[in-house]
């Protein structure tokens, strides 16, 4: 079946649905979506993990067959005739389909076998996208020897080998830094304004919405809502402010959080940003309840918003739930085997750290210093390294040079020691997914050297503390993203830990989670414990009271996000966001996240 080339849509969604089947349980992946989708445009499919978009995208691609409805790519129907639908379109896949051990021009030559371009066009194509996509100067460079980002881009290249009619990404920005972000978005750019390629772009990042003609809000396999996202913007109007007053920023949010008519608050530098459920104003006189002023300052809204009133709304309810501090652990100012040596007020010392892989140095004489209940943010473009930074903090690599104390104890000498006082939560949450909730929690326990009666206590403290006990049978696996990440977090502090590790924690997850998980870090960090946390979500950095910012093994900036905000207004830019603050560094240095 030929594609129709008079058709205004390039593709047609109409009551499409699949689910699946894990164990007893019945998880509608995509439950009754129906949109259209205009030629020439970027589409954002929008939402957390979870919400159904790789399920669409792969029923889109024909990778999947719906259970019922029915999807039309340019005319055809994908389910009658899969072959000629895939031949206008391009995808590309969360984990890009890269091939690690090729260089960058053996995978595009791969590509390009595999999608039948003929060899006598392909030197004019790749004249186009190496460009295009800054991969010129890496052509002989290893594809696993590539940043976050350069893979990124090496993927897209790879998709735009025989250009598509109709491009599908799947959460391509997921886990870079805002620089190359921002560089593929001018990359996309330039395939719809140029060559009016249609592009579907799902993400969990609800910025990136504001990029899109048009988005597609999707939560738990349903569509919460279509069109432009100023049209979603638009529905906020009035009711979004800034809180500022008397009271430090973590007690002011937490205050506000449980506020009658407030449906979010969440930190923003030293001011607290807030959404109301309507329009009235909120009584500024009876929220602090002890004779100081609030004052409200009214602020554009944001997409996001709009998102987090429809969640609100799902949840039949409008203010975010308390989160109790979770009991810690020993004063941090004495050590479990007596003493610390040295400077008990900085729980962190890192002091011209350094860490050489051969002749590459990967961290290049970092120093800063993290004090008890401090959030300190640790950022950097893909390739800076912030990981391997990370890494020996936490005593899991040794340095080259330079000095580490944390908990007051020299890793180079008491690492064990050191290592005990310390909670870790990684990225994927490192959990045990064949094993229960119960299990996982017991395993780790125990890993921490907890017996009898304490372990006891500490496991029903997790159950109860982050409201796992309706899951307690349930595999990890099985588990909603919003889920793990309470696990995963539950898991790291079962030893009331002095300090904690948090690598990337919200990736994913949608808003609500991601507040949820917020307010009890911040309980933590009132409560005494420390936090260390690496993140590409430049709002989270917001929450930190300090943070670095690093590029190339070196620290370029530190400071506390209002102060590192204000360093890049310009009179162009009043009010710069931390992802202007952050690109604007980065820039300044002549140090691209491409490298």
């Amino acid at each position: 079946m030929q594609a129709d080339p008079d058709s205004n849509w390039a593709l047609q969604l109409a009551d499409v649905r699949r689910s699946f089947r894990s164990g007893t349980r019945e998880i509608r992946a995509v439950d009754g979506v129906t949109a259209d989708i205009e030629r020439g445009a970027v589409t954002g499919l929008i939402g957390p993990d979870g919400a159904g978009k790789t399920t669409l995208m792969r029923l889109i691609a024909g990778l999947l067959r719906a259970d019922t409805g029915r999807i039309t790519i340019l005319g055809i129907d994908v389910a009658q005739d899969p072959l000629a639908a895939q031949l206008h379109l391009g995808y590309m896949p969360q984990r890009f389909g890269l091939y690690e051990d090729l260089t960058v021009q053996e995978n595009l030559d791969l590509y390009a076998d595999l999608q039948g371009v003929p060899r006598a066009a392909r030197e004019e194509r790749y004249a186009d996208l190496l460009p295009m996509t800054g991969l010129g100067p890496f052509a002989t460079r290893t594809a696993g020897h590539l940043s976050g980002g350069m893979k990124q881009k090496l993927g897209l290249a790879c998709t735009l080998v025989q250009p598509p009619d109709l491009l599908l990404l799947d959460e391509p920005t997921v886990g870079v830094d805002p620089v190359s972000r921002r560089e593929l978005w001018q990359i996309i750019d330039r395939l719809t304004n140029e060559l009016h390629m249609t592009v579907l772009f799902s993400t969990a990042y609800l910025d990136e919405a504001e990029r899109c003609r048009r988005v597609l809000l999707m939560h738990e396999g349903r569509l919460l809502g279509s069109g432009p996202p100023s049209a979603f913007t638009a529905e906020m109007a009035g009711r979004s402010y800034f809180a500022s007053a008397a009271l430090a920023r973590r007690p002011l949010q937490a205050r506000l959080a449980q506020t009658p008519g407030v449906i979010d608050a969440v930190i923003q530098g030293s001011r607290v940003r807030v959404v109301t459920a309507t329009t009235d104003p909120l009584d500024t006189a009876t929220i602090l309840q002890d004779g100081r002023d609030l004052a409200l300052v009214p602020t554009a809204p944001r997409f996001e918003d709009s998102f987090v009133a429809r969640l609100r709304a799902l949840e039949h309810g409008t203010a975010a739930p308390a989160a109790s501090a979770p009991p810690v652990g020993p004063d941090p100012e004495l050590g479990a085997a007596g003493k610390p040596e040295k400077n008990a007020a900085a729980v962190i010392e890192v002091a011209h750290l350094t860490r050489r892989f051969g002749a590459f140095v990967a961290v290049d004489d970092v120093s800063f210093q993290v004090a008890r209940g401090e959030i300190f943010g640790l950022l950097g473009a893909n390739g800076a390294g912030k990981t391997t930074t990370f890494r020996m903090i936490c005593g899991l690599l040794p340095p080259s040079d330079g000095t580490l104390r944390v908990a007051g104890f020299d890793l180079r000498h008491s690492a064990a020691t050191a290592r005990a006082r310390i909670g870790y939560m990684a990225q994927k949450f490192s959990l045990y997914a064949d094993l229960s909730v119960a299990q996982n929690l017991r395993f780790f326990s125990s890993a921490y050297r907890l017996l009898g009666v304490r372990q006891q206590v500490r496991i029903d403290w997790a159950l109860d503390e982050f409201e796992l006990r309706p899951m307690i049978e349930a595999t990890a696996r099985d588990l909603p993203l919003g889920y793990k990440q309470r696990l995963a977090l539950a898991c790291a502090l079962m030893h009331e830990p002095d300090i904690l590790f948090l690598d990337e924690p919200t990736s994913g997850v949608d808003p609500l989670a991601r507040r949820e998980f917020w307010r009890r870090i911040n309980a933590l960090a009132d409560s005494g414990v420390t936090v260390l946390i690496t993140t590409h979500f430049m709002e989270e950095a917001e929450y930190c009271d300090r943070l670095v910012i690093m590029a190339n093994g070196r620290v370029l900036t530190d400071g506390t996000p209002d102060a590192i905000k204000a360093a890049a207004r310009r009179a162009d830019r009043p009010d710069p966001t931390m992802e202007d603050a952050f690109i604007s560094i980065i820039e300044a240095a002549g140090a691209p996240a491409a490298a």
